[in-house]
Parts: C-alpha cells; sequence; structure tokens
C-alpha cells in the first residue's frame, strides 16, 4: 500500500450539486432558490434576532439588572467557627493564615467574621471585615479586632 493508491470508501464521496448550470442539470431556472423575494436575491444576509417583522425576543423582553462594579465579596466565618478553633489548636491569635491552615479558606478571597454563634476565648482577631456584633461579642470576652 502506498499513499497514491489511497482511495476513499466506495460511496462516501459524491460530487457537489452545480447550481444554476442551465434547464439541463436539473437544478437551472431559480436554482433551487424558489421564486422572488428577499431570500432569492444574491447579496441576501439573514438579520441576526430576526423574526419576520415580529417583535424579536431581545425588544420583547424587559432589561433588567445592575452590576455594582464596586462590589466585593466576602468569605463569611462565624464566631461559633473561631471558637471551634480556638478550642481544637489552643489558639489565642487568628488570622487568614490559621483560618487558611485550618482548610476554611484558600486564603485569596475577603474575609468577613459574622456574629452568629458564642465567643467565650479571648482572642486577638485579624480580617478584612467585622461585623457590628462580632466586633463587640469579641471585645465584650476582652479579645481584639484588628481590620487587615
Amino acid at each position: 500500500m502506498k499513499l497514491n493508491n489511497l482511495k476513499p470508501a466506495a460511496g462516501s464521496t459524491h460530487s457537489r450539486r452545480r447550481i444554476g448550470r442551465g434547464p439541463g442539470s436539473g437544478l437551472g431556472g431559480t436554482s433551487t432558490r424558489g421564486h422572488k423575494g428577499a431570500k432569492a436575491r444574491s447579496g441576501y444576509k439573514k438579520k441576526v434576532g430576526f423574526e419576520g417583522g415580529q417583535m424579536p425576543l431581545q425588544r420583547r423582553v424587559p432589561k433588567g439588572g445592575f452590576k455594582n462594579i464596586n462590589h466585593k465579596e466576602y468569605f463569611a466565618v462565624n464566631l461559633s467557627t473561631l471558637q471551634a478553633l480556638a478550642e481544637k489548636k489552643n489558639l489565642t491569635k487568628i488570622g487568614i493564615e490559621e483560618l487558611k491552615a485550618a482548610g476554611l479558606t484558600s486564603g485569596k478571597e475577603l474575609v468577613k467574621i459574622l456574629g452568629n454563634g458564642e465567643l467565650k476565648a479571648k482572642l486577638e482577631v485579624s480580617a478584612n471585615a467585622f461585623s457590628k456584633s462580632a466586633e463587640e461579642a469579641i471585645k465584650a470576652v476582652g479579645g481584639n479586632t484588628t481590620i487587615i
């Protein structure tokens, strides 16, 4: 077998239809385009979203929504989680590095401490943001908060 001997399988290829080559070809006359109308003419191009004159979908559906470009997405950590972490690892300081080591965050996202749960341990907590209730609860136990 050589490259010059290779041929496609029998019946797998067809010669293309040559449209508009006279009535003897069977594809003359209107050349498969039907009679008249925009689609029969040269240069016709279907407009994206055109629905035959019906009000198109992108104009029927109301516009909505707003994307705030200054929005910051925080990863939430509750006081109950901090208490459990402090008990488990005997910590007095908790920051993003400790949360990363515990497998709570990847270390890339912003962290916000929320006031859900009870805090008994005196902790020095550093994070990107604190809720008012979390900050009050940490200070009530004698702890300290630091915004990074």
